[in-house]
């Protein structure tokens, strides 16, 4: 399958079992089975996939697809999906996002690419930005993530050619090099171009040369453009789409080259196909700038790409994301057949529905019992995948709290990667609940809101009862049940685990201490934007940066009214503390225990340096905040 697709077997490990539905384990007394269609969303998807979806780029990556398209914006969103449908209703969340005059504006063509890097292997976002009010400036830059994680967070590394305009970058690794394919104007002619790099945001200072030039009168409707180069590696052959003509026309289409030789560097070792590969129908136009990705189980190749649905369209907003699979000749080359109608139903990519065994990538959490003080576990007994509660440690008890749909999340389990969930989808009290690999069903998905004195409920989405210790009990290995709503030991602290960074949902900078006050900054790995959570009486938590430090986040003078500063005050003090309240889309609102009102930036600015307030509750994106790893 397509090669860069499935280092370190990214796609997971799809567990090959007769299971189905919502069936038990063998260890389990099957007290009740309702097994119905209403648990499991069919991910059954029509295209266009969403509106406004220009120049996407998707990968599937430790059991989430993560999508990004052009913002046009000083921002670049990321959205992510254990499903492909449900890609159309995700919470788009900003990542990064710039205010330097020179590269502030018209964010283009994202793509994430998975590289080793000098640390290791990072995820490297490579963008089109420029300057305001012209796109006479636009070129390539390139963040670096902190670890594994495609939603980051992310440092800056550089632009590749900050002096001349170049737009579409995309790597291409062969023979241990690794390559930048672009492209550029030169007199009226846009080509595809290829360098050697250092690394992957730094050049290497020899000659690049011209892969595709507009030559064929379908390359030239309009305009003479080739551009949107995208690779694609099977069976040992190296191919590279490309788009072709001027994308403000309905002729905007695929082109096809194959390394047939052994040097990228060399324009004779590429072949070109002399038709175009993917073109317009009487109900799709203007189909490219695309992407490809393997299915859940690695078995598929799709293609994603953008399109329009009039001859009228252009190079706008109109241009929505589409998605579709495609085969193989007997010969090798590609099929990507034609654009699919929109309204025909697709059926998703394969393995979507598991089971699937895998560690998703995210923010730890304990989840710990308000009554026993005990954390939500699996039994340590190997042939036992009870929940249960156990003493909290740092090396067990610790969950991924991973976005599905409609505000539900799955619980994914980081010591055996695998899932929370309902046994058999039993509605009844008292129903057992377990660890089980991902079957993409109702009862493994579960709604986080707010309890009391700052802790949470979890209730699942099938049977809509929460999560409780059976008979309120304090004892360590007491099974952790689905109750009925009235149980005393429903309530559970959020407890995040390890170093902190709080990256805002609107910015995509990181929570940050200058001097005492409280800001955003574009993340830099810098101390003072590290955080430890530190629990106290309740569900409350501390927010500090040394564990025996006197000093917490807090509000200036314990003011109670919106617009109060936020900075570093004595932990004592009565505005020191905050609860944690999940959003759609994994990330968090922060609310004062003293004052009740919540973290924001200040006039939801873009800008380093954006002080932080407190705010009324408006549960804008402005005043939520995504919890990440930043080591």
């Amino acid at each position: 399958m397509i090669s860069k697709s499935l280092k370190r077997l990214g796609i997971g490990l799809l567990v090959m079992s007769s299971l189905a539905g919502c069936n038990s384990t063998d260890n389990e007394e099957v007290t009740e089975t309702k097994v119905n269609v209403a648990t499991e969303a069919s991910g059954i998807f029509t295209n266009p996939l969403f509106p406004n979806g220009a120049d996407p780029w998707l990968e599937y990556w430790d059991g989430n697809y993560y999508l990004t398209t052009t913002t046009w914006t000083s921002q670049l969103v990321m959205r992510k999906s254990p499903t492909l449908a449900g890609l159309a209703d995700a919470t788009p969340v900003n990542v990064w996002s710039s205010t330097d005059p020179e590269r502030c504006c018209n964010f283009w063509a994202f793509e994430f690419h998975r590289l080793k890097g000098p640390n290791g292997y990072r995820w490297y976002m490579m963008y089109t930005a420029g300057q305001d009010g012209t796109l006479d400036y636009q070129h390539l830059n390139v963040l670096e993530s902190v670890g594994d994680d495609p939603m980051g967070p992310y440092q800056y590394k550089g632009a590749l050619m900050p002096e001349v305009w170049n737009i579409d970058g995309n790597y291409l690794e062969h023979d241990g090099k690794l390559y930048v394919i672009y492209s550029q104007w030169r007199g009226d002619t846009q080509l595809n171009i290829i360098a050697e790099m250092e690394n992957p945001w730094t050049l290497k200072d020899q000659e690049h040369m011209v892969l595709t030039t507009p030559e064929l009168d379908w390359e030239i409707s309009g305009r003479k453009v080739t551009e949107g180069a995208e690779i694609l590696q099977h069976n040992g052959r190296t191919f590279m789409t490309y788009s072709a003509s001027f994308c403000n026309t309905p002729d905007y289409k695929l082109g096809l080259l194959e390394l047939t030789g052994n040097d990228p560097m060399n324009p004779d070792h590429w072949t070109k196909s002399p038709e175009p590969v993917f073109s317009r129908t009487e109900t799709v136009f203007g189909p490219g700038h695309n992407g490809f990705f393997t299915s859940p189980d690695g078995s598929e190749d799709w293609l994603v790409y953008h399109g329009n649905d009039s001859v009228e369209h252009g190079c706008s907003a109109t241009r929505s994301l589409r998605a579709q699979k495609f085969t193989w000749s007997e010969t090798g080359e590609p099929e990507f057949g034609e654009p699919l109608t929109p309204g025909v139903e697709v059926a998703p990519p394969s393995g979507e529905n598991g089971p699937l065994v895998t560690r998703v990538q995210g923010q730890r959490y304990q989840l710990v019992n308000a009554t026993s003080e005990l954390c939500l576990d699996i039994s340590a007994d190997p042939e036992d995948n009870r929940a249960v509660q156990r003493q909290c440690a740092g090396t067990n008890g610790q969950w991924v709290l991973d976005s599905t749909t409609d505000g539900f999340i799955r619980l994914a389990n980081r010591e055996d990667s695998k899932f929370l969930e309902v046994a058999n989808c039993a509605t009844s009290d008292n129903a057992r609940v377990q660890s089980a690999a991902w079957r993409n069903n109702y009862c493994q998905q579960w709604k986080v809101e707010a309890g009391i004195d700052g802790n949470v409920t979890l209730s699942n989405r099938y049977s809509g009862k929460p999560l409780a210790v059976a008979g309120c009990s304090a004892s360590a290995n007491q099974a952790v049940l689905q109750h009925n709503t009235d149980s005393a030991c429903n309530q559970w602290q959020l407890r995040p685990m390890g170093e902190v960074a709080l990256m805002s949902q609107q910015s995509g900078k990181a929570l940050a201490v200058n001097g005492d006050n409280i800001e955003q900054q574009a993340f830099d790995y810098q101390a003072e934007q590290s955080w430890l959570f530190v629990p106290t009486d309740t569900g409350y938590l501390s927010l500090k940066q040394d564990a025996d430090s006197e000093l917490c986040v807090g509000v200036d003078a314990n003011q109670v009214v919106p617009g109060a500063n936020i900075s570093m005050v004595n932990c004592e003090e009565k505005t020191a503390q905050w609860r944690l309240t999940p959003k759609d889309g994994g990330g968090m609102m922060l609310f004062n225990r003293y004052t009740r009102l919540p973290l924001g930036l200040t006039d939801c600015g873009l800008a380093e340096g954006t002080n932080i307030a407190q705010q009324p509750d408006l549960a804008t994106r402005c005043q939520i905040f995504h919890l990440r790893e930043p080591q």
